[in-house]
Order: structure tokens, then sequence, then C-alpha cells
């Protein structure tokens, strides 16, 4: 693969602090209640789920656009779970709610969308290495 960007970033564990090498991104980190911390900052998950939420509405617009079709009006929210994978360690699963404007219910939208988890990098990263679930709305 030909780079053309490559983003840096340095994080200490779940509870500290994360820093990109542009300092643009410098964010506490805590243990979400859930997992038996205080929430007083982001953590992995979320940083994830925000992550693949905007990579992949941004393939949703590179699609659209290459069908001549409207999709800034779209909104994609991820949901990230983490959990124990049966195999002493831990697992992750998405689930992606595509949120599509009226003018794209139907197939035009749900093919736009089939085609977006096609293109975009965390899709193909994710791809048989954990369970994307995506809801189409």
């Amino acid at each position: 693969m030909d780079a053309l960007y490559t983003a840096v970033a340095t994080a200490n564990g779940r509870e500290g602090r994360a820093v990109s090498s542009d300092g643009v991104l410098d964010l506490a980190l805590a243990m979400p209640p859930a997992l038996g911390g205080n929430g007083a900052g982001t953590n992995p998950e979320q940083l994830f789920a925000a992550g693949y939420a905007a990579c992949f509405a941004s393939a949703l617009g590179v699609v659209g656009r290459a069908a001549k079709t409207d999709t800034s009006e779209a909104s994609v929210t991820a949901e990230v779970s983490i959990g124990a994978n049966g195999e002493g360690g831990y697992g992750l699963a998405v689930t992606l709610h595509v949120e599509l404007p009226d003018a794209l219910q139907g197939e035009t939208g749900r093919a736009l969308v089939e085609r977006a988890h096609q293109v975009c990098p965390y899709s193909n990263a994710t791809r048989g290495n954990i369970l994307v679930e995506i809801v189409v709305e």
C-alpha cells in the first residue's frame, strides 16, 4: 500500500493521555464506569467509534459523488462494544447506524451504503476480524 497519509499518536494505557504527534489531539483517557473506571476521560472504544463513523460517512460521500447522488444529509453513528472473546482476551463488535435522508430511502440508498462498506478503510480493516452490523435508518 502506498500511504496517502499517516497519523501518529501516543498513549500510555486506558488511564492517562492520548496525544497526536502534531498536538491537535490531546485527550485524557479513563476506563468507562461499565469497566470499573470513573469515566473521567474518553476511551479507545469511543475514539474507534468516532473514527469509524467519520470514515464511513466520508466513504458514503465518495460513492455518492461517483453515482451523482447527494449524500450530504446522511449521518453515521457507530456503536463499538467490547467484551470477552471466550479465549482469554477481548474482542470488539460494531453496529453502524446509517441515517439516510428521505430522498435516499429504498434500494438506491441501501446500494450506496453497501458500496461505502466496500470502500471504507475501517470496514476493510475490520472485515473478517470483528462483527460489523449495518442498520440503515
